[in-house]
């Protein structure tokens, strides 16, 4: 994430302007935008004065601490208890990671002991379906879908089978597109209705996948789903490798979605709920 290109400026000798120049300068290169850095540094500049903060190392752990303020909104556990069957619609768009963070997903609530299904909304492209399907075998769990056909009915089918079977959750994947493809976008509102026609209620969960390596690019994706879908969440893939990470500030600055999970690696085991606490000292060590 930010790693050593923030935690490296706190080597200096003294708190002076050119470090919070240099944390400016980081900050805004580590995807945070400028609405965020700007809160984060006004923040930071108030409690150095206040707290006349002289050490560097101290103002690292109160850097932390202004993350971890303006992360917090974001820390939401997903409420599994409320009915049966929850339905948690997954949208992003293709390449963000959204098929895969499915099938981590149904891996983690099956350790919290949940029964699963999933349907293969993603009627768009054959490989997403065929990649769901795999998903689901490798889980143990069932997958409703068509070799072909609308989105709507096979998302139709799904709901009714996932109340006549009893499970406790149905993953809806739909198909990945850009928000800028306005007609493809009115799909997967049509999908929504269709759920809330299946069963009262749904979707209960409204999730995007974002890959964290699109930077400035997630937040915008984060405005445009929200405002055709209504999200209730976020999923962060992708943080195993080069991404930094600092588009989450800019989203609990302009946009706070809540971030229900983040992928640290490639493993099934790999998607963990959001800790705003962890993630803010893992930004800046």
């Amino acid at each position: 994430m930010l790693g050593s290109d923030v935690g490296s400026l706190f080597g200096r000798g003294s708190v002076d302007e050119a470090l919070f120049e240099a944390l400016e300068e980081a900050l805004l290169l580590a995807d945070c935008g400028v609405p965020a850095t700007r809160t984060l540094l006004e923040g930071l500049r108030v409690r150095a004065r206040k707290e006349r903060i002289a050490d560097p190392l101290a103002l690292k752990r109160a850097l932390q601490d202004e993350l971890k303020s303006l992360l917090a909104p974001l820390e939401k556990p997903l409420d599994l208890a409320r009915t049966r069957p929850i339905v948690v619609m997954i949208a992003g768009v293709n390449g963000s990671g959204k098929t895969t963070s499915i099938g981590k997903l149904a891996k983690w609530l099956q350790g919290q002991g949940r029964s699963v299904m999933l349907a293969a909304g993603d009627t768009f492209r054959a490989a997403a379906r065929e990649q769901l399907v795999v998903w689901g075998e490798r889980n143990g769990v069932a997958v409703i879908a068509q070799p072909s056909g609308d989105a709507a009915a096979v998302v139709f089918d799904a709901a009714a089978a996932a109340r006549a079977r009893g499970i406790d959750v149905l993953i809806v994947d739909t198909a990945g597109r850009l928000p800028t493809q306005l007609h493809l976008m009115e799909e997967i509102r049509k999908v929504k209705r269709v759920l809330a026609k299946a069963l009262p209620g749904a979707p209960h969960e409204v999730l995007l996948v974002l890959d964290a390596n699109t930077g400035q690019n997630a937040l915008a994706q984060v405005k445009a789903f929200d405002e055709a879908l209504g999200l209730t969440g976020l999923v962060l893939t992708k943080l195993d490798g080069s991404a930094k990470g600092g588009v989450v500030c800019a989203i609990a600055r302009e946009r706070p979605v809540p971030l229900l999970f983040v992928g640290v690696g490639e493993g099934i085991d790999d998607l963990r709920p959001f800790a705003a606490a962890d993630f803010a000292e893992a930004l800046v060590d």
